[in-house]
Protein backbone atom coordinates (compact mmCIF):
# COMPACT_ATOMS: atom_id res chain seq x y z
CA UNK A 1 0.00 0.00 0.00
CA UNK A 2 1.01 3.57 -1.41
CA UNK A 3 2.96 5.45 2.30
CA UNK A 4 1.29 9.06 2.18
CA UNK A 5 3.41 11.81 1.96
CA UNK A 6 3.17 14.14 5.21
CA UNK A 7 1.87 16.67 2.65
CA UNK A 8 -0.79 14.38 1.23
CA UNK A 9 -2.16 13.87 4.46
CA UNK A 10 -3.90 17.16 5.05
CA UNK A 11 -4.67 20.77 3.48
CA UNK A 12 -2.71 22.03 6.72
CA UNK A 13 -0.49 19.84 6.10
CA UNK A 14 0.13 20.72 2.05
CA UNK A 15 0.44 24.22 2.91
CA UNK A 16 2.92 23.80 5.56
CA UNK A 17 5.06 21.40 2.81
CA UNK A 18 4.70 24.17 0.30
CA UNK A 19 5.38 26.82 2.97
CA UNK A 20 8.82 24.98 3.69
CA UNK A 21 9.54 24.50 -0.04
CA UNK A 22 9.17 28.17 -0.84
CA UNK A 23 11.64 28.99 2.35
CA UNK A 24 14.03 26.33 1.40
CA UNK A 25 14.58 27.51 -2.22
CA UNK A 26 14.78 31.56 -1.26
CA UNK A 27 17.49 29.93 1.13
CA UNK A 28 19.16 28.27 -1.46
CA UNK A 29 19.05 30.79 -3.89
CA UNK A 30 20.77 33.46 -1.13
CA UNK A 31 23.41 31.51 -0.87
CA UNK A 32 23.95 30.74 -4.55
CA UNK A 33 25.61 34.21 -5.45
CA UNK A 34 23.50 34.03 -8.90
CA UNK A 35 23.06 37.57 -9.96
CA UNK A 36 19.36 37.69 -11.16
CA UNK A 37 17.74 40.07 -13.81
CA UNK A 38 16.12 42.91 -12.65
CA UNK A 39 17.09 46.09 -14.15
CA UNK A 40 13.83 46.88 -16.61
CA UNK A 41 13.98 49.24 -19.49
CA UNK A 42 10.81 51.01 -20.76
CA UNK A 43 12.80 51.59 -24.28
CA UNK A 44 12.79 48.55 -26.50
CA UNK A 45 16.36 46.97 -27.61
CA UNK A 46 16.90 47.53 -31.53
CA UNK A 47 16.87 43.90 -32.74
CA UNK A 48 13.76 41.37 -32.99
CA UNK A 49 14.40 38.36 -31.85
CA UNK A 50 11.37 36.50 -32.07
CA UNK A 51 7.74 37.39 -31.43
CA UNK A 52 5.16 35.04 -29.95
CA UNK A 53 1.44 35.46 -28.89
CA UNK A 54 -1.19 33.55 -27.21
CA UNK A 55 -4.88 33.35 -26.92
CA UNK A 56 -5.94 33.43 -23.23
CA UNK A 57 -9.33 32.17 -23.34
CA UNK A 58 -8.93 28.34 -24.99
CA UNK A 59 -11.05 25.56 -25.01
CA UNK A 60 -9.85 23.36 -22.69
CA UNK A 61 -12.32 20.01 -22.17
CA UNK A 62 -14.87 20.89 -19.51
CA UNK A 63 -12.81 23.51 -17.71
CA UNK A 64 -15.07 26.30 -16.21
CA UNK A 65 -14.69 29.23 -18.58
CA UNK A 66 -14.60 31.44 -15.22
CA UNK A 67 -11.34 30.08 -14.78
CA UNK A 68 -10.22 31.39 -18.40
CA UNK A 69 -11.33 34.65 -17.37
CA UNK A 70 -9.70 35.04 -13.84
CA UNK A 71 -6.36 33.76 -15.88
CA UNK A 72 -6.68 36.66 -18.46
CA UNK A 73 -6.53 38.81 -14.64
CA UNK A 74 -3.33 37.12 -13.49
CA UNK A 75 -1.91 37.23 -16.35
CA UNK A 76 -2.32 40.92 -16.49
CA UNK A 77 -0.79 41.61 -13.01
CA UNK A 78 1.83 40.14 -13.27
CA UNK A 79 2.76 41.17 -17.20
CA UNK A 80 3.92 44.35 -16.11
CA UNK A 81 6.50 42.52 -13.35
CA UNK A 82 8.42 40.83 -16.10
CA UNK A 83 7.66 43.79 -19.31
CA UNK A 84 11.30 45.33 -20.13
CA UNK A 85 13.39 42.84 -18.08
CA UNK A 86 16.84 43.19 -19.09
CA UNK A 87 18.94 40.35 -19.10
CA UNK A 88 22.63 41.31 -19.22
CA UNK A 89 25.73 38.62 -19.45
CA UNK A 90 25.88 36.80 -16.88
CA UNK A 91 22.65 37.31 -15.30
CA UNK A 92 19.60 34.89 -14.48
CA UNK A 93 16.24 35.09 -15.68
CA UNK A 94 14.11 33.82 -12.91
CA UNK A 95 9.89 34.01 -13.41
CA UNK A 96 9.40 34.44 -9.64
CA UNK A 97 11.78 36.54 -8.77
CA UNK A 98 10.58 39.17 -10.89
CA UNK A 99 6.83 38.22 -10.85
CA UNK A 100 6.36 37.65 -6.77
CA UNK A 101 4.05 35.61 -4.88
CA UNK A 102 0.40 35.09 -6.81
CA UNK A 103 -1.62 36.17 -3.53
CA UNK A 104 -5.40 37.17 -2.86
CA UNK A 105 -3.65 40.00 -1.44
CA UNK A 106 -2.04 41.09 -4.55
CA UNK A 107 -5.26 40.71 -6.89
CA UNK A 108 -4.85 37.30 -8.39
CA UNK A 109 -7.51 35.32 -8.69
CA UNK A 110 -8.31 31.73 -8.42
CA UNK A 111 -7.25 29.93 -12.11
CA UNK A 112 -6.64 26.66 -13.57
CA UNK A 113 -3.72 24.05 -12.01
CA UNK A 114 -3.02 21.21 -13.07
CA UNK A 115 -1.24 18.51 -10.66
CA UNK A 116 -1.05 14.82 -10.47
CA UNK A 117 -2.37 14.46 -13.89
CA UNK A 118 -5.10 16.52 -13.05
CA UNK A 119 -6.99 20.04 -12.99
CA UNK A 120 -7.94 21.69 -10.33
CA UNK A 121 -8.27 25.39 -9.49
CA UNK A 122 -5.83 27.45 -7.25
CA UNK A 123 -5.54 31.35 -6.42
CA UNK A 124 -2.62 32.88 -9.05
CA UNK A 125 -3.48 29.32 -11.61
CA UNK A 126 -2.68 29.85 -15.04
CA UNK A 127 0.70 31.53 -14.93
CA UNK A 128 2.15 28.54 -16.85
CA UNK A 129 0.86 30.39 -20.03
CA UNK A 130 3.02 33.26 -19.16
CA UNK A 131 6.34 30.58 -19.08
CA UNK A 132 5.32 28.59 -21.78
CA UNK A 133 5.39 31.94 -23.92
CA UNK A 134 8.55 32.90 -22.61
CA UNK A 135 10.16 29.41 -23.21
CA UNK A 136 8.95 29.51 -26.48
CA UNK A 137 10.99 33.18 -27.86
CA UNK A 138 13.91 31.90 -25.29
CA UNK A 139 14.19 28.44 -27.79
CA UNK A 140 14.70 31.00 -30.72
CA UNK A 141 18.34 32.11 -29.41
CA UNK A 142 21.51 30.68 -27.51
CA UNK A 143 20.55 31.58 -24.07
CA UNK A 144 21.09 29.14 -21.97
CA UNK A 145 17.55 27.22 -20.11
CA UNK A 146 18.76 26.38 -16.53
CA UNK A 147 15.43 24.92 -14.93
CA UNK A 148 12.07 23.77 -16.99
CA UNK A 149 9.16 21.61 -15.88
CA UNK A 150 6.58 20.41 -17.34
CA UNK A 151 3.56 17.98 -16.80
CA UNK A 152 4.11 16.28 -20.43
CA UNK A 153 3.82 12.53 -19.00
CA UNK A 154 -0.02 13.28 -19.47
CA UNK A 155 -2.00 14.46 -22.56
CA UNK A 156 -4.79 16.33 -20.79
CA UNK A 157 -6.61 18.32 -23.56
CA UNK A 158 -7.41 17.75 -27.52
CA UNK A 159 -5.21 20.31 -29.48
CA UNK A 160 -7.63 23.23 -30.28
CA UNK A 161 -5.23 25.77 -32.13
CA UNK A 162 -2.23 24.22 -31.35
CA UNK A 163 0.16 27.02 -32.34
CA UNK A 164 3.82 25.16 -30.72
CA UNK A 165 4.63 21.56 -30.82
CA UNK A 166 3.63 19.13 -27.66
CA UNK A 167 6.06 18.54 -25.11
CA UNK A 168 7.94 22.16 -25.70
CA UNK A 169 5.14 23.89 -22.29
CA UNK A 170 6.48 24.71 -18.67
CA UNK A 171 5.11 24.15 -15.52
CA UNK A 172 5.45 27.14 -12.46
CA UNK A 173 4.57 26.73 -9.04
CA UNK A 174 5.75 29.62 -6.84
CA UNK A 175 8.30 29.75 -5.26
CA UNK A 176 9.55 26.32 -6.01
CA UNK A 177 9.10 25.27 -9.42
CA UNK A 178 10.34 28.13 -11.82
CA UNK A 179 11.48 28.85 -15.61
CA UNK A 180 14.94 29.97 -15.55
CA UNK A 181 17.35 31.10 -18.35
CA UNK A 182 20.50 32.59 -18.22
CA UNK A 183 22.56 34.59 -20.92
CA UNK A 184 25.74 33.21 -22.20
CA UNK A 185 26.48 35.61 -24.52
CA UNK A 186 28.24 38.85 -24.81
CA UNK A 187 24.91 40.83 -25.29
CA UNK A 188 22.03 42.03 -23.55
CA UNK A 189 18.41 40.72 -24.31
CA UNK A 190 14.83 42.43 -22.88
CA UNK A 191 11.77 40.75 -22.80
CA UNK A 192 8.78 42.64 -23.40
CA UNK A 193 5.16 41.39 -22.55
CA UNK A 194 1.49 42.73 -22.67
CA UNK A 195 -1.77 41.41 -22.78
CA UNK A 196 -4.79 42.55 -24.74
CA UNK A 197 -8.46 41.63 -24.02
CA UNK A 198 -7.63 38.04 -26.07
CA UNK A 199 -4.34 37.58 -25.91
CA UNK A 200 -0.66 37.49 -23.94
CA UNK A 201 1.75 39.21 -26.31
CA UNK A 202 5.63 38.99 -25.88
CA UNK A 203 8.67 39.72 -27.69
CA UNK A 204 12.59 38.99 -27.05
CA UNK A 205 14.81 41.27 -28.33
CA UNK A 206 18.65 41.79 -27.91
CA UNK A 207 21.39 44.29 -28.94
CA UNK A 208 22.56 43.32 -32.01
CA UNK A 209 21.05 40.43 -34.60
CA UNK A 210 21.63 36.87 -34.34
CA UNK A 211 23.39 35.26 -37.07
CA UNK A 212 21.91 32.01 -36.42
CA UNK A 213 18.31 31.33 -37.09
CA UNK A 214 16.25 28.73 -35.15
CA UNK A 215 13.34 26.07 -36.30
CA UNK A 216 11.53 24.62 -33.88
CA UNK A 217 9.87 21.33 -35.56
CA UNK A 218 7.53 18.44 -34.16
CA UNK A 219 8.15 14.83 -36.34
CA UNK A 220 6.87 11.56 -36.01
CA UNK A 221 3.57 12.45 -34.36
CA UNK A 222 1.49 9.80 -33.84
CA UNK A 223 -0.97 8.14 -30.63
CA UNK A 224 -0.36 4.54 -30.22
CA UNK A 225 -2.17 1.73 -27.88
CA UNK A 226 -0.27 -0.02 -25.39
CA UNK A 227 -2.14 -2.37 -23.10
CA UNK A 228 -5.19 -0.84 -23.70
CA UNK A 229 -3.55 2.73 -22.58
CA UNK A 230 -3.49 5.12 -25.82
CA UNK A 231 -0.48 7.61 -25.57
CA UNK A 232 1.04 10.54 -27.37
CA UNK A 233 4.49 9.85 -29.56
CA UNK A 234 6.83 12.28 -31.23
CA UNK A 235 9.84 13.95 -31.06
CA UNK A 236 10.52 17.92 -30.85
CA UNK A 237 13.68 19.32 -32.69
CA UNK A 238 15.21 22.14 -32.83
CA UNK A 239 17.65 23.40 -35.85
CA UNK A 240 20.25 26.42 -36.55
CA UNK A 241 20.51 27.50 -39.43
CA UNK A 242 23.02 30.04 -40.48
CA UNK A 243 21.02 32.85 -41.92
CA UNK A 244 23.93 34.19 -44.88
CA UNK A 245 24.23 30.57 -46.39
CA UNK A 246 21.50 29.11 -45.16
CA UNK A 247 23.48 25.77 -43.77
CA UNK A 248 22.50 24.09 -41.06
CA UNK A 249 24.61 24.08 -37.95
CA UNK A 250 22.99 21.93 -35.56
CA UNK A 251 19.88 19.96 -35.08
CA UNK A 252 18.80 19.39 -31.64
CA UNK A 253 16.46 16.81 -29.64
CA UNK A 254 14.57 18.77 -27.29
CA UNK A 255 11.74 16.47 -26.49
CA UNK A 256 10.81 12.47 -26.82
CA UNK A 257 7.52 12.09 -25.93
CA UNK A 258 5.29 9.61 -24.78
CA UNK A 259 2.34 10.90 -23.09
CA UNK A 260 -0.48 9.06 -21.36
CA UNK A 261 -3.94 10.87 -23.15
CA UNK A 262 -6.31 11.64 -20.77
CA UNK A 263 -9.85 12.84 -23.03
CA UNK A 264 -11.96 10.68 -25.25
CA UNK A 265 -9.85 9.09 -27.71
CA UNK A 266 -12.75 9.14 -30.47
CA UNK A 267 -11.82 10.36 -33.93
CA UNK A 268 -7.94 9.85 -33.23
CA UNK A 269 -5.86 7.88 -35.66
CA UNK A 270 -4.31 5.25 -33.55
CA UNK A 271 -1.42 2.62 -34.12
CA UNK A 272 -2.13 -0.73 -31.91
CA UNK A 273 0.92 -1.96 -30.48
CA UNK A 274 1.44 -5.25 -31.90
CA UNK A 275 2.45 -8.23 -29.55
CA UNK A 276 6.58 -9.28 -29.61
CA UNK A 277 7.37 -5.92 -31.79
CA UNK A 278 7.83 -2.81 -29.74
CA UNK A 279 7.18 0.48 -31.12
CA UNK A 280 10.06 2.64 -32.24
CA UNK A 281 9.54 6.16 -30.98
Amino acid sequence: MHRKLFCELSPLAYRISARKSCMLRALRDCASGERFAAVREDAPLPALICRHSSLIRRTLGEVDPVLQDNKAVNLSLAAPKINGVLIRPGETFSFWHLAGPPSAARGYRAGLVIANAQTGEAVGGGMCQFSNLIHWMVLHSPLTITEQHHHDQFDLFPDFGRQVPFGTGTSIFYNYLDYRFRNDTEQTYQLLVRTTSTHLCGELRAEAPLAVKYHITAENEHFVREDGIVYRCGEVYRTAVDKATGNTLSRELLRRNHARVLYDTAGLNIRDMQPGRPLLR
